[in-house]
């Protein structure tokens, strides 16, 4: 009876319609919609059907249960399981998204409950697929062949009798936690000997001049390899690390030198956060591949905080630089010139410009946390005018009216345009300069060209009121201190928000791949870091939703995700993901309310 119904509406409706999983109503951005083929739904929403999806025009998977269809341009759909009953109109792509026809979903099974003119409702899936499908068809790589073991050292080498400082025995123990190894390696010695590190590209080297070993080289039980030299000069210990990263020091007592190597066994996931090693007012949970962690407001405070303009860092390099617990990467930016590509917000001042479409988090002077859609511009007003800023850069334009926070090395300003400096809070001008310059940090600079802006001061002293209008009614933005725009937003109100059109996004590339997600969000009344370990935003929504997220945007992704936790194994700190991740120019950090004034 449903597959007959969603068949009927395939020949019968006339345009798009709404539409409901398991009677609740889905936002516009998941309605139908018409093409000369037929009804169709965009693909990034179908796994909120229990659709399984490879978002990809030129090689679309569709798998539901036993049944799967495959859409290539050179052979056009093919049925994997099953045999089509008909011919499939062809996927259509429109608005940044993919769309594939409503006969597709026939022809896999899934479930329709109503069909009506004005509403079209699926059944709610049993689950919602997380993952994306790889490429059809999946060639399975082969096994990786074992090395055979080398033969073990003696346990109780005997040095040679040349030698009065000897290499006596060699301990090795390994703890693993979920993806996370500690190997210890220890080199216990008959007295005190120096050593020279020498750290190479898959392992490091201890050079012990005047220390006699017996040669020989084992397998460790993590795989690693280490080797022993020996010469009539002194001996040498090679220790292969396989991509672990290690930490030398000695102890006395007796002499030891001891290597700790901490290697994640498995980068595709997060490394476990120690639950021993977490701050007061700190919780952590994670449910299948989502990660949290939740923060006491009375404890702490969540600030924006940025790397110098045009450098980027490590996400623990930012939030030690102001004293933190914890921070996460932020909004997107351009690789090649670490700037922002979205709207950032500091201490009251916007440093970047909004594009005006995305979702942005914001936090208030005490901490509270804000989403919406805001548009935030400069004013600048006195006696009888009121002009809005067009821009936050440092370029010129003799068109326009521009703004700048000074950080002491950006030149702004030209030969034939005005620039006057205003400190923030004051209301009159500091200082007017025409031609190029660096402002000081912290200056607000506007630069403009006199004959078209007749009516702005053009000198020291002058009246000059510059003030934040942020120009939404979402939220209290007005109290807004930091701010970050990212997307897409996630959830809102506990229900997966998703609605790439509305802000710009392509969901047939970039932002839509299945890969590392991270987000800030609130749970329980607590700003939350979230982290998912692989899968689409729609796959990270929907966990989000699942674990009682209230609110939540989705900020940069991919490589550039970083979560960090102060702690952790082996002094490498607690990441929620893998300290290989790029550096970023901007974090969102948690600052103790003890000691949140602003560095």
């Amino acid at each position: 009876m449903a597959l007959a119904l969603l068949g009927a509406l395939l020949g019968g409706a006339a345009g798009a319609r709404p539409v409901a999983i398991g009677g609740l109503v889905q936002g516009s951005a998941v309605d139908t919609r018409q093409f000369a083929g037929g009804e169709a739904l965009a693909l990034w929403t179908l796994p909120r059907l229990g659709v399984a999806v490879r978002n990809d025009p030129q090689d679309v998977r569709l798998q539901y249960g036993a049944r799967e269809l495959r859409y290539a341009p050179a052979t056009g759909w093919r049925a994997v399981g099953f045999s089509l009953p008909q011919k499939l109109p062809l996927p259509e792509l429109a608005g940044g998204s993919l769309y594939v026809p409503l006969a597709a979903l026939t022809a896999l099974g899934v479930p329709v409950l109503a069909d009506t003119p004005g509403l079209l409702d699926f059944a709610a899936p049993a689950s919602v697929p997380a993952d994306t499908l790889p490429p059809s068809p999946v060639t399975p790589a082969p096994a990786p062949v074992p090395p055979a073991p080398a033969p073990a050292p003696s346990p109780t080498p005997q040095p040679p009798a040349a030698l009065d400082t000897q290499l006596s025995t060699v301990r090795v123990s390994r703890t693993l936690h979920r993806t996370v190894e500690v190997q210890r390696v220890v080199l216990e010695l008959t007295g005190p000997a120096a050593h020279t590190l020498t750290r190479e590209a898959h392992g490091l080297s201890i050079t012990l001049p005047g220390v006699g070993a017996q040669p020989g080289t084992q397998t460790l039980p993590s795989g690693d390899t280490l080797s022993i030299t020996a010469g009539p000069t002194g001996s040498a210990v090679y220790l292969g690390t396989n991509g672990g990263r290690s930490e030398v020091f000695t102890l006395a007592d007796p002499p030891r030198i001891v290597v700790d190597t901490t290697t994640y066994t498995d980068n595709r996931v997060p490394p476990p956060v120690n639950p021993d090693a977490l701050p007061e007012g700190v919780t952590y949970r994670a449910t299948g591949k989502l990660h949290l962690l939740s923060f006491d407001p009375a404890l702490y405070v969540p600030r924006v905080v940025t790397a110098p303009a045009g450098r980027a860092s490590g996400v623990a390099d930012l939030v030690r630089s102001v004293g933190g617990v914890a921070g996460v990467n932020g909004g997107y930016f351009d690789p090649a010139s670490n700037l922002p590509v979205d709207l950032v917000a500091v201490g009251g001042l916007m440093t970047a410009p909004s594009l005006e479409k995305r979702a942005t988090l914001g936090f208030t002077a005490q901490g509270e946390t804000l989403f919406g859609y805001p548009k935030p511009r400069y004013v600048l007003s006195g006696p009888g005018y009121s002009v809005t800023v067009n821009s936050v850069r440092s370029r010129p334009d003799a068109a326009l009216l521009t703004a700048f926070v000074g950080d002491g090395s950006t030149r702004v300003g030209a030969d034939t345009l005005t620039t006057v400096h205003v400190t923030p809070g004051s209301t009159t001008v500091a200082r007017a300069v025409t031609g190029v310059h660096v402002p000081p940090v912290g200056t607000l600079a506007f630069t403009f060209d006199p004959a078209r802006f007749p009516q702005l001061p053009q000198a020291a002293g002058a009246p000059l009121t510059v003030s934040l209008n942020w120009r939404a009614t979402d939220a209290p933005w007005d109290s807004a201190q930091d701010a970050l725009s990212a997307g897409p937003l996630l959830v809102q109100g506990g229900r997966v928000a998703l609605n790439p059109a509305r802000e710009g996004f392509n969901t047939a590339t970039n932002v839509w791949r299945p890969t590392r997600q991270v987000a800030l969000g609130t749970l329980g009344g607590q700003p939350t870091v979230a982290y998912f370990e692989h899968g689409t935003p729609e796959a990270f929504a929907a966990a989000l939703a699942g674990a009682g997220v209230r609110d939540a945007v989705r900020l940069d992704s991919g490589s550039s995700s970083s979560a960090y936790l102060v702690g952790g194994y082996a002094g490498l700190g607690g990441y929620l993901n893998t300290v290989w991740s790029r550096p970023v120019p901007n974090a969102v950090v948690f600052v103790p309310r003890s000691a949140s004034a602003r560095k």
